[in-house]
């Protein structure tokens, strides 16, 4: 019988017990080298890029010798102007990587021992430097399709005041919809929008042109006849016909909603994208060992400019309403 990947020895490479063990100098010793890792560990300055920069001994602070400004290990990441220790932060990653759900800024907090504001900022600061890895173009045979979000409308109580909630009047007008391009045994890239036919523009741009496009009989992909071979599945006779299916592209969804239900039980609308890209980001790394995963998140993370949506986020500046 064969072994699930998550199961096999291959998948377990990271041990938070040894992330937790790092004193303060080796996680800073630790985060340095991948931050710096192009100039072999060595700091660069990040205003000008010059590599002629010394440390002050008192303090863990560097100097550049070109433009006499100064910064410390996370100025210019996203992490820049942090509060928490490297040791903290390095440890948070490990943790936000096993939990092959996601994980929630509660149990987050929890597990740090910060406030649920420190960790809501600081998981999404996460999920953004995961975001930068996803693939921007995906080609071959791609498969389309979406799946709404939120505008949920409780039941009514007597069956004669029950409505249809799947129609569009019977919303909320809160729901938004993931639209999922997935590769055939490739990758997968995630955009939110408020209905499926606003999504043609965005696919056109992301799947590139001599591509094979897969989708099911919504009215939303007639579009893409014109730019696309497209071959569509009609769900209501099979799930797979003629070479047509979108199974892979659905199962994405089946990972998306059980972290919303069992995880997060609520995503706001306005940070759906993140949490999509997030999935996406694990579904594609999904055959990866979570030590490889661990590397990845904090060199995507250390390589992250600041963050200009999460900078400042409860300082409730006009940009974040």
């Amino acid at each position: 019988m064969c072994q699930h990947f998550l199961l096999s020895k291959k998948a377990r490479t990271l041990s938070l017990g040894k992330v937790l063990r790092l004193s303060d100098d080796e996680a800073y010793s630790a985060f340095k080298t991948i931050r710096f890792t192009e100039n072999g560990g060595k700091p660069v300055c990040p205003k000008c890029g010059c590599i002629d920069v010394y440390e002050f001994k008192a303090r863990k602070i560097f100097k550049c010798v070109g433009c006499k400004s100064q910064f410390s290990l996370t100025s210019g990441t996203i992490f820049a102007n942090r509060k928490l220790a490297i040791r903290d932060i390095l440890a948070a990653i490990a943790i936000f990587m096993n939990g092959a759900k996601g994980h929630s800024a509660l149990q987050l907090s929890r597990d740090l021992g910060v406030q649920y504001k420190t960790a809501f900022v600081l998981a999404h600061k996460i999920r953004e430097a995961m975001a930068s890895q996803v693939p921007a173009e995906l080609s071959g045979e791609v498969e389309i399709d979406g799946a709404y979000f939120g505008g949920y409308v409780k039941p009514r109580n007597y069956k004669e005041n029950r409505r249809d909630r799947r129609l569009a009047e019977n919303q909320t007008g809160k729901r938004k919809v993931v639209v999922a391009m997935r590769e055939r045994g490739g990758n997968v890239a995630t955009q939110v929008f408020k209905a499926e036919g606003e999504a043609v523009e965005a696919i056109s741009a992301t799947v590139i042109p001599g591509s094979t496009i897969h989708a099911d009989e919504a009215a939303s992909w007639d579009a893409l006849h014109g730019l696309y071979d497209v071959k569509r599945i009609n769900h209501s006779e099979a799930y797979s016909h003629d070479g047509a299916c979108i199974n892979q592209a659905e199962s994405f969804f089946s990972r998306l909603r059980r972290a919303e239900v069992g995880i997060h039980h609520h995503i706001r609308r306005r940070y759906l994208h993140s949490y999509a890209s997030e999935m996406a980001w694990r579904e594609n790394n999904r055959r990866v060992s979570n030590g490889n995963q661990y590397l990845m998140t904090v060199h995507a993370a250390a390589h992250h400019p600041v963050s200009q949506q999460w900078k400042g986020y409860w300082q409730r500046s006009a940009k974040h309403g």
